[in-house]
């Protein structure tokens, strides 16, 4: 498997993501999917060197994983990818980078309050296109579930949208 985790977090690689998701997933490396972070050298090595050595980290534009998707797939090792937003997987996987295939399960961690957004619980606030993100992901087979940290609670997307936000 290559892919062995897939997550939303708006802080893309941080101690969360290094110090308590990796050791409870298979994990040799991290494939952070987010355009401006990619674009930005100095934010990219800052993301890049969350990442404890020997495993890797990747920072790339949505073009760039494309790109590099068979080789990702293809690889022997582990990775996590992980995305700022969701609407940023449901545009790669329109342009062919198929991450279901590996991976049926959608981590969701922390998304900060911004303008237009509901909030459906501590550290997560949602614009209507990322709730709309969120639902088509699961129409393509998706379950996506909100867990900050592997011993936290798990909150379905689905309950949390029933539910309603505030």
């Amino acid at each position: 498997m290559a892919i062995s985790f897939v997550r939303i977090d708006d802080r893309i690689i941080h101690g969360q993501v290094v110090t308590r998701w990796m050791s409870e997933r298979p994990c040799d490396g991290v494939v952070a999917v987010d355009n401006g972070s990619a674009e930005n050298p100095i934010l990219s090595k800052m993301l890049k060197s969350a990442v404890p050595a020997p495993l890797k980290a990747f920072v790339l534009t949505e073009e760039q994983i494309q790109e590099k998707w068979p080789k990702i797939v293809g690889s022997k090792r582990n990775y996590f990818l992980i995305a700022k937003t969701p609407e940023t997987l449901v545009r790669i996987l329109d342009n062919g980078v198929d991450f279901i295939s590996e991976v049926k399960e959608l981590n969701v961690g922390p998304m900060s309050a911004r303008d237009n957004t509901t909030k459906y619980g501590k550290n997560l606030c949602m614009t209507k296109g990322e709730e709309e993100a969120f639902d088509e992901l699961e129409n393509r087979g998706m379950e996506v579930k909100y867990q900050l940290v592997p011993d936290s609670k798990i909150k379905k997307w689905t309950d949390l949208k029933a539910e309603g936000g505030e």
